[in-house]
């Protein structure tokens, strides 16, 4: 076996993706004070916003990358539905993001809740509602991807939720921290290596 260098400066990720083929059957709901709303015309820079606070743990920084009217194309696509995770309060606690671009298909393009909420439940509870909205009339393929910088459990998660592993890749990327798109202190799971050593 051997070893592919990953250079300073730079993160590796393997990027699992899965999919469903068939609509589950249906399932008790899990109980949760948690509800979804919809973001009907969603802002870039709220949903930068709530993308970081989701994200910045696991160091999701694609759609912080992307230039503003880029962002507004995607997520103001009507075939894009974005949500958000709130409390009884109305604090935005994680968020999903559905993909329907692609005829027949829904990807899940973004699913998670902020670090706090973990472990308690509320995956299983917003899963359920994601397979709700994804498989409607027409959608043939549910389908997601995950990666290993995401929470250590999300693979396992997925698979016990009836998603099927299908692909596999190498991601290799500039460090988002040591762009100034993340904070410093953000994934602290995944050390900074800035220098290379000899």
């Amino acid at each position: 076996m051997a070893l592919t260098p990953v250079g300073a400066g730079e993160l590796a990720a393997i990027v699992t993706s899965l999919e469903m083929r068939e609509r589950p059957r249906p399932r008790p709901l899990p109980s949760t004070p948690l509800r979804l709303a919809r973001w009907a015309s969603p802002q870039p820079a709220a949903y930068r916003t709530l993308f970081t606070r989701v994200g910045a743990p696991w160091l999701w920084f694609s759609r912080l990358m992307l230039e503003e009217g880029a962002l507004a194309a995607i997520i103001g696509d009507p075939a894009v539905e974005i949500y958000a995770v709130v409390d009884r309060a109305g604090v935005e606690l994680g968020m999903l993001e559905l993909d329907f671009r692609i005829a027949g298909e829904c990807e899940i393009g973004f699913f998670g809740l902020v670090a706090e909420l973990n472990g308690k439940g509320h995956g299983r509870w917003l899963m359920a509602e994601t397979l709700a909205r994804a498989w409607r009339p027409g959608i043939g393929r549910v389908w997601v991807h995950t990666c290993t910088l995401d929470h250590p459990s999300a693979l396992n998660f997925y698979r016990a939720q009836g998603f099927t592993p299908f692909a596999r890749a190498i991601e290799i990327f500039a460090d988002p921290r040591l762009l100034g798109v993340l904070p410093r202190e953000a994934g602290p799971h995944v050390p900074l290596l800035e220098e290379a050593r000899d």
